[in-house]
């Protein structure tokens, strides 16, 4: 078992984000972003002085944090499955220079003028996820996918049906704790609930790899994609982590849990300006300090 997060949440700088993984005693960091750019992004001579960073700390990249097919991608776009293939592919020879062995990605838009059960989506979304994934089966990466705003995160079912359709060793999910709370369950009929993130886990946990840890107060929705949500520290909110975190150990879960606070920053929303850095950085190592001694706790 090992501990890792994503840094950007301590630090736009990357040496800051070392840092903070340094402070809480930790040797791993989930890459997403590194300034204003990403691994795949990043020019040349910044992607050497990154590595150059991490071969002195004695830190490296776990997981890379992807865009690839998102929740901003939708999945009748062909531009926006070039756009995933691009960063893909850009990305692929650095995760093998730096030995990143998993990256998040995830199954596209839920197409919010279609029915969930719509079989021409779900055509459109198991065809381009599995032409991303044979990508990752070729250069010998995990594809994790994320349970989020995305098709397979728009129930239990429809992660399993996607794992059932995709059919690859190099395809796994990373569950994301905190993300069912503000995410409907597009199973039933209308009018949806909201999901329950024990539930959900229980049903797809003998798929996880890795585990994002999030945990927050759903609030009321909002015009934008995501529902207004009071993000807590882990096992405060309503996303059951002290319960999955327990049945994960119980049954010798010896993974990866990475942080993803959101509590002084969203990193899909626009906080230029508004969140001082030092307010995040010490959130981000005071999260990871709290998530370790429930790990103890339960233990």
């Amino acid at each position: 078992m090992y501990f890792t997060g994503f840094a950007d949440e301590a630090a736009k700088d990357f040496a800051m984000q070392i840092k903070a993984t340094k402070e809480l005693g930790w040797n791993q960091i989930e890459s997403r972003a590194i300034g204003s750019k990403t691994l795949a992004t990043l020019s040349e001579a910044e992607f050497e002085k990154v590595s150059e960073m991490l071969n002195s700390s004695g830190v490296s990249i776990n997981c890379y944090g992807s865009a690839i097919a998102n929740w901003g991608k939708d999945p009748r776009n062909q531009d926006d499955f070039n756009s995933s293939l691009k960063e893909l592919k850009s990305v692929i020879p650095r995760m093998q220079q730096l030995s990143i062995p998993m990256l998040r990605g995830m199954s596209f838009a839920v197409v919010l003028d279609a029915d969930p059960e719509s079989p021409d989506i779900a055509k459109e979304v198991f065809s381009k996820v599995k032409k991303l994934v044979s990508v990752c089966e070729d250069a010998g990466i995990l594809y994790l996918h994320e349970n989020c705003m995305n098709y397979g995160g728009m129930s239990y079912m429809h992660t399993l049906r996607l794992l059932e359709k995709i059919n690859s060793p190099n395809f796994k999910l990373v569950f994301d704790t905190g993300n069912p709370l503000m995410t409907y369950d597009r199973s039933g009929t209308k009018p949806y609930k909201k999901q329950n993130a024990f539930e959900f886990y229980t049903q797809v946990k003998e798929f996880i790899h890795y585990i994002h840890i999030k945990d927050g107060i759903y609030k009321n929705e909002t015009d934008g994609i995501f529902p207004e949500v009071t993000w807590t520290f882990p096992g405060e909110g309503e996303g059951h982590v002290r319960e999955i975190v327990t049945d994960l150990l119980k049954n010798g879960y010896d993974g990866g849990f990475s942080m993803e606070p959101h509590m002084s920053t969203v990193f899909h929303e626009d906080t230029t300006g508004q969140v001082k850095e030092d307010a995040m950085y010490q959130n981000y190592v005071e999260y990871g300090r709290r998530f370790m001694d429930l790990i103890n706790t339960i233990r």
